[in-house]
């Protein structure tokens, strides 16, 4: 129970410190970045711990077995000649979920179904029978990544990703990631120590994964299952000792904040925050931005306001500048940060970031961009409150970073560059003298084509005019006149056919209220052990 093994901790692109960190404050060793992922090494207590307390991973996956394949057949007698009655058994239903960057392996479903039909033949032939796939919630989930020739087959210890906390009841429409909101708030260096504002918070998700963050609660108590749970050597009793953990839990002395103009998100922002059992440090109010006041008590506010990809404004840059208003001048003395996607909205804000950090909100590259916001002259304020560095300096840090294989070949070419320099530019020189004789000799000839051209001969609007020939402009404005004419007429039509009633339009039925004057039911609590749930109740 107490040997250690590998396990590799997925996350999104910008996050991998973020996560890192987090892997050392609870105990995780040898820890190694990678790109979207973080590998480190612990025991079986260290992969419970890891589902339950991390914020930015996604996933948590166990490596099976490292090996090299050029093809899928390859593959294929690699998971073949894996143990897998160690793991599963023939009832047990299984999933493939393939992750492949490579020119040999274009298709990863392909490579997914080349790992089920290696793991049904191997219990097919030992048994006779074999194990079904399942997609929804199976009893264990398998992932194959693929780099090139490079393949790591791992368990999937978490089941569904680690982003689906558990507490939220419903969404509005393009909700923010949970990793991805909690990694912002731990970007920001905020843990409570001051107030927390959202201006726009939606379903709520900043202002919840804040109060866990300043409560220090785990965030995955919520859920109701991990992968793990269903593996054949699951500890039951280690589990409940390390879910009903809250040793270091501690209490938060300021309140966080979040408004939204919306009265449908405030309702399920309102949901969301009772489920999660964060009344008491949580305040909403349905309030537009524009209303927003300065703050009594010093305060950070970190928010995603809409950069119209999936929601959208009537005036988005008008929005912006009204942003960079509110801040300069009711937020002063305060530190603003905020995740948006289009450089054209941060320049409508108008204030100087302190600093940029790119950020994947999905597929669209966003910029987490950071406002240190005073009064008076920015050298003055400079000098009196030197930049605080989020990055642990090199020599500190406990884990180091995987070297792409990429990243030596670059070093070496830029070496040969520095060696064959010189020639380059000799070759340049002697390449200039050949343009100029080039040039030379273009001149010569146009030169001796002006003096070949006719006489009364020139060009006139694309139309030529020399002796014995001459092509006037008519057939061209005969064009233009049609093309003008068709586009009176299309505006015209559509004139006529927007001004016509649409069908069914005065007749359309109202929807019938569904409203039966019963008592709705209450929001319940999502955890698990009664000793939360008590102690909410009582709040």
């Amino acid at each position: 129970m107490n040997s250690e093994f590998e396990l590799i901790a997925k996350t999104f692109q910008g996050l991998e410190e973020v996560l890192a960190k987090e892997l050392t404050e609870i105990g995780a060793t040898n820890i190694e970045l990678g790109r979207r992922m973080v590998s480190f090494t612990g025991d079986k207590r260290m992969m419970y711990k890891a589902n339950i307390a991390l914020r930015t991973a996604i996933r948590i996956l166990k490596p099976l077995k490292h090996f090299t394949a050029k093809d899928a057949d390859d593959v294929y007698d690699a998971v073949k000649s894996i143990d897998w009655a160690e793991y599963m058994d023939e009832k047990t239903n299984f999933s493939v979920d393939a992750v492949v960057f490579s020119n040999e392996f274009r298709h990863s479903k392909f490579v997914a179904y080349r790992v089920k039909d290696a793991i049904v033949d191997y219990f097919r032939e030992k048994t006779g029978e074999r194990p079904s796939v399942r997609i929804n919630n199976p009893d264990l989930r398998l992932n194959i990544h693929i780099a090139e020739t490079q393949c790591t087959l791992s368990l999937d210890s978490s089941g569904e990703s680690l982003h689906r906390r558990g507490y939220r009841q419903e969404q509005v429409e393009a909700p923010l990631n949970e990793v991805l909101a909690a990694g912002m708030i731990l970007l920001s260096g905020w843990r409570g120590e001051t107030d927390l504002i959202d201006p726009m918070c939606g379903s709520g998700t900043i202002p919840i994964e804040a109060a866990l963050i300043a409560r220090n609660i785990a965030p995955g108590i919520f859920r109701k299952e991990f992968g793990f749970e269903k593996w054949k050597d699951y500890d039951e009793e280690l589990f409940q000792e390390v879910y009903h953990d809250d040793s270091e839990e501690r209490p938060f002395h300021h309140t966080i904040y979040g408004y939204d103009i919306n009265q449908y998100a405030y309702q399920i922002a309102s949901n969301n925050v009772k489920a999660a059992g964060l009344n008491s440090c949580i305040k909403l109010a349905q309030r537009p931005f524009e209303e927003f006041e300065r703050p009594a008590e010093k305060a950070i506010i970190i928010t995603n306001p809409p950069y119209g990809e999936r929601i959208t404004t009537d005036d988005l840059l008008g929005f912006y500048k009204l942003i960079g208003q509110k801040f300069k001048h009711q937020f002063a003395g305060n530190t603003a940060w905020v995740l948006s996607y289009r450089d054209e909205c941060f320049d409508q804000i108008g204030l100087k970031p302190s600093e940029k950090i790119f950020l994947y909100n999905g597929a669209l590259e966003c910029q987490f961009r950071k406002y240190e916001l005073f009064d008076g002259k920015y050298n003055a304020f400079r000098s009196e409150n030197p930049r605080p560095a989020f990055r642990t300096p090199k020599e500190e840090r406990p884990y180091e970073r995987k070297e792409r294989k990429f990243e030596s070949s670059v070093r070496s070419f830029r070496k040969d560059e520095k060696t064959f320099g010189r020639k380059d530019r000799d070759f340049r020189r002697e390449d200039r003298k050949w343009e100029r004789t080039d040039k030379d000799k273009d001149e010569k000839e146009r030169s001796f084509r002006k003096s070949d051209r006719k006489p009364f001969e020139r060009r006139d609007g694309g139309f030529r005019k020399a002796e014995g020939r001459t092509y006037e402009g008519k057939e061209r404005k005969r064009k233009d006149e049609e093309r003008k004419s068709f586009r009176g007429a299309t505006s015209k039509f559509r004139e006529q056919t927007s001004a016509r009633p649409k069908p069914y339009e005065n007749e359309r039925p109202k929807r019938p209220n569904t409203d039966d004057g019963r008592p709705k039911r209450d929001v319940q609590f999502r955890y698990l052990h009664p000793k939360r749930r008590i102690e909410d109740t009582e709040d």
